[in-house]
């Protein structure tokens, strides 16, 4: 219902599909309703969808998404709905305030900053109508879902791995490693340049050679 004059709503928001791939990995996890042994007999129940997806958050320690504010939003909507209690926590990183803050593109959407750092594009399809397709249970817009969702994994993470030597306010991975690598890609081809100076004292600098992330490790030393 955003920025839209609805009349009516014929029924309330459910999720039809998601898709993720673990960091490190090629196998891309995505989900669609007629996978579920349950979309025959009820098409819109989204409960095995939606704990499949609660279980992959459940384990994860950093979720990076385009705009994941509308993302983590809608899933947990969809979590409550479903009865299943909060996942435990993790932290998020959002592509699109990245891209935002630290750049002036034409245009923020994934697509066309796919296409501007020459990483890939979204599948194409027919807008409006896949999804009509899917809620009316065309097995050609189904799949097609599958391989859009799909390929919009594959692209945020080229996107992401182009922009993050400019994601400063990135979760620091090695809180969860334990190393002293790059906090953003975990890399150890890190170089020390110089010193970060504050009012609680300097900090050793670093770059990753890999990412180009600006980083400091270890304690504050003062003069």
């Amino acid at each position: 219902m955003f920025e839209a004059n609805v009349v009516a709503v014929k029924r309330p928001t459910y999720m039809m599909a998601w898709a993720a791939r673990w960091q490190g990995s090629k196998r891309v996890i995505a989900r669609t309703l007629p996978d579920y042994s349950t979309y025959k007999k009820a098409p819109t129940d989204d409960g095995a969808l939606a704990k499949e997806l609660h279980d992959l958050l459940d384990e994860a320690d950093v979720v990076i998404a385009h705009n994941a504010d509308f993302d983590v939003k809608k899933a947990n909507a969809r979590f409550l709905a479903n009865a299943l209690p909060p996942p435990s926590p993790y932290k998020t990183f959002c592509t699109l305030k990245l891209a935002r803050r630290a750049f002036k593109f034409d245009s923020n959407k994934l697509d066309s900053l796919g296409g501007y750092l020459g990483v890939g594009r979204k599948v194409k399809h027919t807008g409006i109508n896949l999804w009509l397709g899917c809620m009316d249970g065309d097995p050609a817009s189904w799949a097609t879902m599958k391989k859009y969702n799909k390929q919009d994994v594959v692209l945020l993470e080229r996107v992401f791995e182009k922009l993050r030597g400019y994601a400063t306010n990135f979760p620091d991975a090695n809180m969860w490693s334990g190393a002293n690598c790059c906090p953003v890609c975990q890399s150890g081809h890190i170089q020390h340049r110089g010193y970060n100076v504050s009012r609680a004292g300097r900090k050793q600098r670093f770059q990753c050679r890999d990412c180009g992330n600006w980083f400091s490790l270890g304690k504050a030393m003062k003069a």
